[in-house]
């Protein structure tokens, strides 16, 4: 067996940028640091103010498909949202459901004030089995859950069969 050198070239390491506040932070209190000013270090005033860091994130929501007899039934979690805030749309053969949640947050002191405002969408596409009645697919959203119930044609529900297991 021979053994042929192989030039490997590696590819630049991808760097995150990080968080643009935290950085622009970071390089503040570095210089009050460095040159003093006679004002205290940044982390220092920073610590007085309120977090300004948002635990707001929205990510693809976590789905249930079911099926039985007549229906499929697709549920979908939507903690936070509204029925006002969720599309559900059909295409074709495609179920889209999508949504935006948005988020605002105002506090007041007497030496600070913060206002935030964050927005978070998402959108789920489904492919419609074979057998799908369109016309009567019906959408119900209750407690921060969205379920879309999927009715089975007539002649879809007709071509169930049931097989009987033997033990052999």
């Amino acid at each position: 067996m021979a053994v042929t050198p192989v030039d490997v070239k590696k590819a630049p390491v991808a760097r995150t940028a990080g968080d643009p506040w935290q950085n622009f932070r970071s390089e503040m209190e570095r210089m009050f640091d460095r040159f003093g000013f006679g004002v205290p270090a940044m982390r220092r005033m920073f610590d007085l103010a309120p977090s300004l860091e948002t635990n707001f994130s929205f990510n693809v929501p976590a789905v249930d498909v079911t099926e039985d007899d007549k229906a499929y039934k697709i549920a979908a979690e939507l903690p936070g949202l509204d029925e006002k805030d969720v599309d559900v749309s059909v295409t074709g053969d495609v179920l889209t459901v999508k949504g935006e949640k948005r988020q605002e947050k105002e506090e007041k002191n007497s030496n600070w004030y913060v206002s935030e405002r964050a927005y978070g969408s998402f959108q789920r596409a489904f492919t419609l089995p074979p057998g799908v009645d369109r016309e009567k697919i019906a959408a119900d959203f209750a407690k921060g859950v969205l379920t879309v119930t999927l009715p089975k044609s007539a002649d879809a529900q007709k071509q169930q069969k049931k097989i009987e297991v033997k033990a052999a």
